[in-house]
Protein backbone atom coordinates (compact mmCIF):
# COMPACT_ATOMS: atom_id res chain seq x y z
CA UNK A 1 0.00 0.00 0.00
CA UNK A 2 2.64 2.28 0.56
CA UNK A 3 4.17 2.14 -2.80
CA UNK A 4 0.97 3.01 -4.20
CA UNK A 5 1.21 6.59 -1.70
CA UNK A 6 3.69 7.53 -3.76
CA UNK A 7 1.90 7.53 -7.11
CA UNK A 8 -1.07 9.48 -6.55
CA UNK A 9 -1.99 8.93 -10.14
CA UNK A 10 -1.98 5.66 -9.79
CA UNK A 11 -3.92 5.31 -7.02
CA UNK A 12 -6.50 7.63 -8.42
CA UNK A 13 -7.22 5.69 -10.94
CA UNK A 14 -6.98 2.28 -9.15
CA UNK A 15 -9.70 4.19 -6.83
CA UNK A 16 -12.04 5.38 -9.46
CA UNK A 17 -11.95 1.53 -11.45
CA UNK A 18 -12.61 0.17 -8.15
CA UNK A 19 -15.91 2.20 -7.59
CA UNK A 20 -16.80 1.17 -11.16
CA UNK A 21 -16.02 -2.26 -10.22
CA UNK A 22 -18.19 -2.02 -6.87
CA UNK A 23 -21.01 0.07 -8.35
CA UNK A 24 -21.56 -2.98 -10.57
CA UNK A 25 -21.47 -5.61 -8.02
CA UNK A 26 -23.73 -3.83 -6.12
CA UNK A 27 -26.13 -3.79 -9.51
CA UNK A 28 -25.57 -7.12 -10.02
CA UNK A 29 -26.01 -8.64 -6.63
CA UNK A 30 -29.76 -5.86 -6.49
CA UNK A 31 -30.82 -7.61 -10.07
CA UNK A 32 -29.67 -3.97 -11.92
CA UNK A 33 -31.53 -1.83 -9.40
CA UNK A 34 -28.97 1.02 -9.20
CA UNK A 35 -29.71 1.68 -13.09
CA UNK A 36 -33.11 3.92 -12.00
CA UNK A 37 -30.35 6.23 -11.19
CA UNK A 38 -28.82 6.58 -14.65
CA UNK A 39 -29.70 9.54 -16.76
CA UNK A 40 -33.01 9.97 -18.06
CA UNK A 41 -33.77 13.01 -20.05
CA UNK A 42 -36.17 16.09 -19.33
CA UNK A 43 -36.45 14.20 -15.96
CA UNK A 44 -35.85 15.88 -12.42
CA UNK A 45 -34.66 12.33 -11.35
CA UNK A 46 -32.99 12.15 -14.33
CA UNK A 47 -30.43 15.40 -13.55
CA UNK A 48 -28.74 13.28 -10.89
CA UNK A 49 -28.25 10.59 -13.16
CA UNK A 50 -26.00 12.81 -14.91
CA UNK A 51 -23.12 12.32 -11.94
CA UNK A 52 -24.13 9.20 -11.35
CA UNK A 53 -24.62 7.52 -14.89
CA UNK A 54 -20.78 7.35 -15.18
CA UNK A 55 -20.95 4.77 -12.76
CA UNK A 56 -23.44 2.30 -13.39
CA UNK A 57 -23.41 -0.45 -16.10
CA UNK A 58 -25.97 -2.74 -17.40
CA UNK A 59 -23.72 -5.63 -17.18
CA UNK A 60 -20.05 -6.40 -16.18
CA UNK A 61 -19.90 -7.25 -20.15
CA UNK A 62 -20.73 -3.71 -20.54
CA UNK A 63 -18.06 -2.57 -17.39
CA UNK A 64 -15.26 -4.22 -19.60
CA UNK A 65 -16.10 -2.82 -22.53
CA UNK A 66 -15.58 0.66 -20.91
CA UNK A 67 -12.17 -0.21 -18.96
CA UNK A 68 -9.30 -0.67 -20.95
CA UNK A 69 -10.14 2.43 -23.11
CA UNK A 70 -11.06 4.81 -19.64
CA UNK A 71 -7.71 3.58 -18.17
CA UNK A 72 -5.75 4.07 -21.06
CA UNK A 73 -7.24 7.59 -22.21
CA UNK A 74 -6.88 8.56 -17.82
CA UNK A 75 -3.52 7.62 -17.60
CA UNK A 76 -2.54 9.77 -20.71
CA UNK A 77 -4.36 12.91 -19.69
CA UNK A 78 -2.90 12.28 -15.93
CA UNK A 79 0.44 12.79 -17.37
CA UNK A 80 -0.30 16.48 -16.58
CA UNK A 81 -1.46 17.17 -13.16
CA UNK A 82 -4.29 15.41 -10.99
CA UNK A 83 -6.03 18.48 -10.84
CA UNK A 84 -6.06 18.85 -14.54
CA UNK A 85 -7.52 15.32 -15.01
CA UNK A 86 -10.03 16.10 -12.89
CA UNK A 87 -11.29 19.22 -14.07
CA UNK A 88 -11.53 17.94 -17.48
CA UNK A 89 -13.64 15.20 -16.34
CA UNK A 90 -15.77 16.99 -14.14
CA UNK A 91 -16.47 19.21 -17.65
CA UNK A 92 -16.82 16.17 -19.39
CA UNK A 93 -19.32 14.09 -17.23
CA UNK A 94 -21.26 17.40 -16.73
CA UNK A 95 -21.63 19.16 -19.89
CA UNK A 96 -21.82 15.66 -21.95
CA UNK A 97 -24.33 14.62 -19.35
CA UNK A 98 -26.20 18.00 -19.91
CA UNK A 99 -26.48 17.68 -23.42
CA UNK A 100 -27.52 14.16 -23.42
CA UNK A 101 -30.28 15.18 -20.33
CA UNK A 102 -31.47 18.41 -22.46
CA UNK A 103 -31.30 16.26 -26.31
CA UNK A 104 -31.19 12.45 -25.92
CA UNK A 105 -34.09 9.92 -26.24
CA UNK A 106 -36.61 8.59 -23.85
CA UNK A 107 -34.55 6.35 -22.44
CA UNK A 108 -31.93 5.17 -19.11
CA UNK A 109 -28.72 6.65 -20.44
CA UNK A 110 -26.19 4.71 -18.20
CA UNK A 111 -22.25 4.07 -18.59
CA UNK A 112 -18.28 5.42 -18.89
CA UNK A 113 -18.56 5.59 -22.63
CA UNK A 114 -19.59 9.42 -22.25
CA UNK A 115 -16.61 10.36 -20.13
CA UNK A 116 -14.71 7.68 -22.43
CA UNK A 117 -15.77 9.61 -25.44
CA UNK A 118 -14.82 12.61 -23.82
CA UNK A 119 -11.12 11.66 -22.61
CA UNK A 120 -10.66 10.72 -26.60
CA UNK A 121 -11.37 14.13 -28.22
CA UNK A 122 -10.05 16.29 -25.74
CA UNK A 123 -6.74 14.13 -26.24
CA UNK A 124 -7.10 14.47 -29.79
CA UNK A 125 -8.55 18.19 -29.83
CA UNK A 126 -4.89 19.30 -27.25
CA UNK A 127 -3.20 17.68 -30.05
CA UNK A 128 -4.64 20.40 -32.41
CA UNK A 129 -5.19 23.58 -30.14
CA UNK A 130 -1.51 23.06 -28.10
CA UNK A 131 0.41 21.59 -30.45
CA UNK A 132 3.33 21.07 -28.76
CA UNK A 133 5.23 18.07 -29.54
CA UNK A 134 4.01 15.64 -26.71
CA UNK A 135 0.35 16.66 -27.28
CA UNK A 136 0.36 15.65 -30.71
CA UNK A 137 2.27 12.60 -30.30
CA UNK A 138 -0.35 12.02 -27.90
CA UNK A 139 -3.26 12.83 -29.91
CA UNK A 140 -1.36 10.34 -32.87
CA UNK A 141 -1.51 7.69 -30.69
CA UNK A 142 -4.92 8.13 -29.40
CA UNK A 143 -6.08 8.46 -32.91
CA UNK A 144 -4.38 5.39 -34.19
CA UNK A 145 -5.15 2.92 -31.16
CA UNK A 146 -8.56 4.50 -30.91
CA UNK A 147 -9.38 5.52 -33.72
CA UNK A 148 -11.99 3.17 -34.34
CA UNK A 149 -14.17 4.51 -31.47
CA UNK A 150 -15.46 6.88 -34.02
CA UNK A 151 -17.57 4.52 -35.52
CA UNK A 152 -19.33 4.69 -31.86
CA UNK A 153 -20.33 8.48 -32.79
CA UNK A 154 -22.95 6.38 -35.72
CA UNK A 155 -26.08 5.40 -34.37
CA UNK A 156 -26.11 1.46 -34.89
CA UNK A 157 -27.44 0.01 -31.94
CA UNK A 158 -30.54 1.30 -30.13
CA UNK A 159 -28.86 0.02 -26.97
CA UNK A 160 -26.27 2.05 -27.14
CA UNK A 161 -26.34 5.91 -26.08
CA UNK A 162 -25.00 7.16 -28.98
CA UNK A 163 -25.99 10.58 -27.60
CA UNK A 164 -23.30 10.14 -24.75
CA UNK A 165 -20.76 8.98 -27.15
CA UNK A 166 -21.45 12.39 -29.19
CA UNK A 167 -22.01 14.47 -26.32
CA UNK A 168 -18.90 13.59 -24.41
CA UNK A 169 -16.48 14.04 -27.54
CA UNK A 170 -18.12 17.38 -28.14
CA UNK A 171 -17.54 18.07 -24.28
CA UNK A 172 -14.08 17.23 -24.35
CA UNK A 173 -12.87 19.03 -27.88
CA UNK A 174 -14.60 22.06 -25.97
CA UNK A 175 -12.77 21.60 -22.86
CA UNK A 176 -9.50 21.55 -24.90
CA UNK A 177 -10.59 24.33 -26.66
CA UNK A 178 -11.60 26.59 -23.39
CA UNK A 179 -8.56 25.21 -21.68
CA UNK A 180 -6.02 26.05 -24.62
CA UNK A 181 -6.14 29.83 -24.17
CA UNK A 182 -5.66 29.13 -20.24
CA UNK A 183 -2.37 26.75 -21.56
CA UNK A 184 -0.87 29.32 -24.03
CA UNK A 185 -1.21 31.92 -20.98
CA UNK A 186 0.36 29.92 -17.98
CA UNK A 187 4.25 29.78 -17.12
CA UNK A 188 5.86 27.30 -18.51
Amino acid sequence: MKSLQRYPRVKLLASVVAIFIIVQLVNSLTAGRLIQFGLIPRTEAGLLGIFFSPFIHGSWEHLISNLPPFIILSALLLYRTIKAYLLASLFIIIVGGLAVWLFGRNAIHIGASGWVFGLWGLLIAQGFFRRNWIDITIALLVLFYFGTMASGLLPVNPYISTESHIAGAIAGIVYAWLSKKRHLTSPK
